[in-house]
Order: structure tokens, then C-alpha cells, then sequence
């Protein structure tokens, strides 16, 4: 039954795809949150049927319709039937997700409550990251007859199809169509993965003499793509008008300053407004926001309101730069826990500290055995940090370890980073963090040492205190890149490589693009695998 113990849960994704999850809450109570958690995390939209293992009639799957029959350690099977198609593909292709509970104190992960990522009234969103294998869309029906007679043909005597202007200009616009559901402005290792999983997929338009048998349909894709956004803009998207030349200011009129796109990886880096809405409407939901927040168990109309206004704030986010202050005072509800995980997910489509502290688990064994082998003057910075690594077992505390050892490892100074101080000058403290540009503050009690947990765990930006009362050190770092992303911020340079190890090796964004440090970094600890 639904309990306050933190329950793991073993989600089989398919035959060779297994991953990890956890709820600190234990079960939810409920099977409507149960579900809700479900949809969120592993990013489906589908109406889903939830069966559960009893073990009293030989581990047979029947009908789920409370949570009470749940006990740790017991199995779910979730069943999905797709009713209409998603803007972009799932990530999983599979028709059933096998989910098993285990009880895991020491673990964090994903809420168990549901995250409402937007409104139903929203425009359309991007769903999904880059994909590890683009997928080739269907061609117009004359187009698929003519490649799969010529595909045909290529494997027989290897003879290349001769495209007429017709099916060239069919399959340069479906193609566009299908990266601009990925990205506006893709860069060009995007590009040559279209064009070779265009060959792949019909390997009768390879191109003699090409290198690679694709150079030509790459630079074809991309200035379809530019002619593409030419036409999307003239229709007034919003995420290409905000570059025209029309929309700067006048000091900003030469075009390449000043250009507001994804730099990190965002999926929905300027979305849409939903349906219907304008600047004034918009505006008055903020203004109810700020009356919602004062009424006390009111977090679903807060939920709902947030979503439905995350293309206007983050068209402020973007258009304006407002002080973090500012920000704090107009959309205080973001500055939680809970709704910087939420804002992180409508931006990027993807979780943010699930997967930080999984992607962070995983690492962590070969992050120590690369970090120990460092020598010289590292080896001494990070001494009194692997020893308290040595002498705890509390997974929270391990976390934090490795994440000051991997600062350090990096050259940078991980004291700057996660500033600790004493409960006994708050006076001083309160006068230190108010200096301070982008920082975690670890406030312990005198006389405590790092086994212990502290007095407060918070984060401080530009000098002012955004979240307190954190769980732990490792939480506050991955919440902290939630609020660089969600504020549009840029990273602090003394920390510009742990966050670059954050971003591209725990979270998976944008690994195309390291730096060297990273790359040889990211190449010691795949080397294990």
C-alpha cells in the first residue's frame, strides 16, 4: 500500500532496455497519480490500462484498480494504446512497460505526484530530443513507388536512381518537415545524420563520387531547411519571427547580433503561445497566480496556470533578461522544488533530477577510480574529500563527494561552487551569499561534520536566496542547472566545465559539442562500459 518509504522501481523498457527509477514518497495513493507519474517520466501520452503480478494465482497479471494492491518489490505491467499520433515519435516503441517496486531509503528521483507539463489548450510542443536514430518519414505515395523500385534495382546491379525535380523537391521538404520537429536551427552533425539515415533507408540515392555517398544531400538539407524557416517565418512563428529584423531593436538591425535560439540543447526554446491567447490574457493569468499562491492547498490551479503561461514567461525569460529578483517577483510559484523539475521537462523534454541523479549513480564508480588515479597537487585538494567518501555509506553524502571531487578534478574550486558555512553568523552569512554570482550554501551546525546532515541546503543567484531547505547537495546542483536553463542564464565561467560534465555527460544534452577536458573525461569513463 502507498507509504512514505522511498520505493525504486525497475522499469523494463524492452527485451535489452532497462532502466531505473525511484519514488521518495513511496506508492502513490492514488492510481490516477500513480498513472500520472507514469506518463510523465517515461514521456507518454497514450491511455494507459495498468495490470499488477499477484503472486496468489502464480504470478498472472490482472486488472490494477487500486494502488492498495501494490506492496514493494511487486511488478506492474502498463499497457498503452495510442489513439492519435504525437507530434513526434515516443521514445519507445514498445507496446508494454514491465515496472517493479523496491524500497530504497537512500535513493531520490522523480516525484511521485503528477507533473502537469502543459495545458491542453497548448500549440504543439516539442516532445523529444534529438533522437539517436532519425527516422526517415513517409514520401508522397507516387515518390515511395519510384525508391522502392529503384532500391530494387541498387541491389541488384548497384545502379543509382535518377531523381526527377519532382521527387527531389517531395523528399527535401519531408525531410525538413521531419528535423524541424527536432529543431528550428540544427547544426551540422544534425544534418549528416539525416542525410545518411536518408541512404540508409534508400541506399539508391547514394551519390557516386561523395566521400561518404551523402555530402550532396546534407548541404541540399540545409539550404532546404533555411528556405523552410524563410516560409514558417512568414506564417508568424514565433520562434523564428523573434530573429527577423523586424523584431530588434534598432541598435541590434545587423542580423547575426543578438540571435535568440537554443545555444543549450532547448527543446522549446520560444514556444507558442496556447490557442487563443495574448499578451493581455496572459498577463491576467500571471496576476491570478500571484493570489492562487496564497491559498493553501491549492497546488493543482497553481499547476495548471503555470503551464498554460510557460510560453509567456519564457518570452519575458528571453526578450527582457529581468534580475533574478525580478523574476522572483512576478512568478514566485517557479522557484519550487517541484515546478523547477516541471519547467525543466517543458523546455527540454527531458527530467531533470531523475535523470541527473541516475545518469550521476552510474558514473560515480568510474568517476572515482579516473579521480583517484589524478596526481600532484589534485590528488591533495581532493584527500579529505575521499576519505569522508570512504567512511560513509549514506548514498546522499556519497553524491556530494563526488560532485566536490569532480569540481576539483576539473581545476576549479569546488569551495565556490558549494559554499559551506556555520549556523552561529548568519548575520555574515547572509552578508557573504548576497556577493555571491551562482552558488549552492551548505549552512551546517558547529561542531557537525559532512556525515551529519546540515542545517539548510539552498541556492543563491546574482546575491539572492531563490531555494532553501533542499534534501541534499546533490539535488541543489541538479536544481541549479534547472534554474540556469529554466532563467536562461549563461554558466559562470570559474565553473564552465562541471557544468559543461553536467549538462553533456550526466543529463545527455547536446554530447556532440565538447570540450577537450570534457571529451577526454567523457572517453575515460566509457571506457569502463
Amino acid at each position: 500500500m502507498a507509504g512514505s518509504t522511498p520505493a525504486r522501481l525497475k522499469v523494463i523498457l524492452g527485451e535489452n532496455n532497462i532502466e531505473k527509477l525511484t519514488l521518495p514518497n513511496g506508492i502513490p495513493e492514488s492510481l490516477e497519480d500513480l498513472l500520472g507519474t507514469i506518463k510523465t517520466t517515461f514521456g507518454l501520452k497514450d491511455i494507459l490500462r495498468l495490470q499488477y503480478m499477484d503472486q496468489d494465482f502464480g504470478n498472472d497479471f490482472f486488472n490494477l484498480n487500486s494502488t492498495t494492491e501494490l506492496q514493494n518489490l511487486g511488478t506492474i505491467k502498463v499497457i498503452h494504446q495510442q489513439t492519435n499520433p504525437p507530434l513526434i515519435s515516443d521514445l519507445q516503441s514498445t507496446s508494454s512497460l514491465s515496472i517493479s517496486f523496491e524500497s530504497d531509503d537512500g535513493a531520490s528521483g522523480a516525484s511521485n505526484d503528477t507533473i502537469i507539463v502543459s495545458s491542453p489548450e497548448s500549440v504543439s510542443s516539442r516532445t523529444q530530443q534529438w533522437p539517436e536514430d532519425f527516422a526517415i518519414p513517409q514520401f508522397s505515395y507516387d515518390t515511395e513507388l519510384q525508391l522502392e523500385r529503384g532500391n530494387t534495382e541498387y541491389r541488384v546491379s548497384q545502379k543509382m536512381l535518377t531523381l526527377s525535380s519532382r521527387m527531389l523537391s517531395d523528399i527535401l521538404k519531408r525531410v525538413a518537415e521531419e528535423i524541424y520537429r527536432y529543431k528550428a536551427y540544427p547544426e551540422d552533425a544534425h544534418f549528416c545524420t539525416a542525410a545518411e539515415a536518408l541512404i540508409k533507408r534508400h541506399p539508391c540515392l547514394k551519390e557516386p563520387g561523395s566521400f561518404n555517398g551523402c555530402y550532396g544531400w546534407k548541404q541540399r538539407l540545409k539550404y532546404k531547411m533555411a528556405n523552410y524557416r524563410t516560409q514558417l517565418k512568414l506564417q508568424g512563428c514565433p520562434e523564428l519571427c523573434v530573429n527577423s529584423l523586424k523584431s530588434k531593436a534598432t541598435t541590434d538591425t545587423y542580423p547575426a547580433k543578438k540571435v535568440k535560439k537554443p545555444k543549450r540543447s532547448e527543446a522549446n526554446f520560444y514556444p507558442s503561445f496556447p490557442t487563443g491567447e495574448t499578451l493581455d490574457s496572459m498577463e491576467k493569468v500571471r496576476l491570478e497566480l500571484l493570489t492562487e499562491i496564497g491559498i493553501r492547498d491549492n497546488e493543482r490551479v497553481i499547476e495548471n496556470k503555470m503551464a498554460n503561461t510557460f510560453a509567456y514567461r519564457r518570452h519575458e525569460v528571453v526578450n527582457q533578461e529581468p534580475s533574478i529578483q525580478e523574476l522572483k517577483d512576478r512568478w514566485p510559484a517557479l522557484f519550487t522544488q517541484k515546478e523547477i523539475n516541471t519547467e525543466f521537462q517543458r523546455l527540454m523534454a527531458v527530467p531533470l533530477e531523475g535523470k541527473f541523479m541516475a545518469q550521476l549513480d552510474m558514473h560515480s564508480s568510474q568517476l572515482i577510480k579516473v579521480i583517484r588515479a589524478k596526481g600532484g597537487a589534485t590528488r591533495q585538494k581532493i584527500a579529505n574529500i575521499m576519505d569522508t567518501l570512504d567512511q560513509t555509506v549514506d548514498i546522499n553524502h556519497r553524491r556530494e563527494c563526488v560532485l566536490k571531487a569532480l569540481t576539483i578534478f576539473l581545476g576549479e574550486d569546488a569551495d565556490g561552487l558549494i559554499k559551506e558555512y556555520l549556523d552561529c553568523g548568519a548575520d555574515d552569512v547572509q552578508r557573504d551569499l548576497g556577493q555571491v554570482t551562482m552558488a549552492v550554501f551548505v549552512i551546517r551546525k558547529e561542531g557537525e561534520g559532512l556525515q551529519d546532515p546540515p542545517a539548510d541546503i539552498g541556492i543563491v543567484i546574482e546575491g539572492v536566496e531563490v531555494l532553501h531547505e533542499l534534501t541534499s547537495v546533490a539535488s541543489a546542483c541538479a536544481l541549479l542547472l534547472g534554474l540556469i536553463y529554466a532563467l536562461n542564464l549563461a554558466y559562470p565561467k570559474p565553473f564552465r566545465f562541471t557544468f559543461e560534465v553536467l549538462q553533456k555527460i550526466f543529463m545527455q544534452l547536446d554530447q556532440h559539442k565538447m570540450s577537450p577536458k570534457v571529451q577526454n573525461l567523457y572517453i575515460k569513463l566509457q571506457s569502463s562500459q
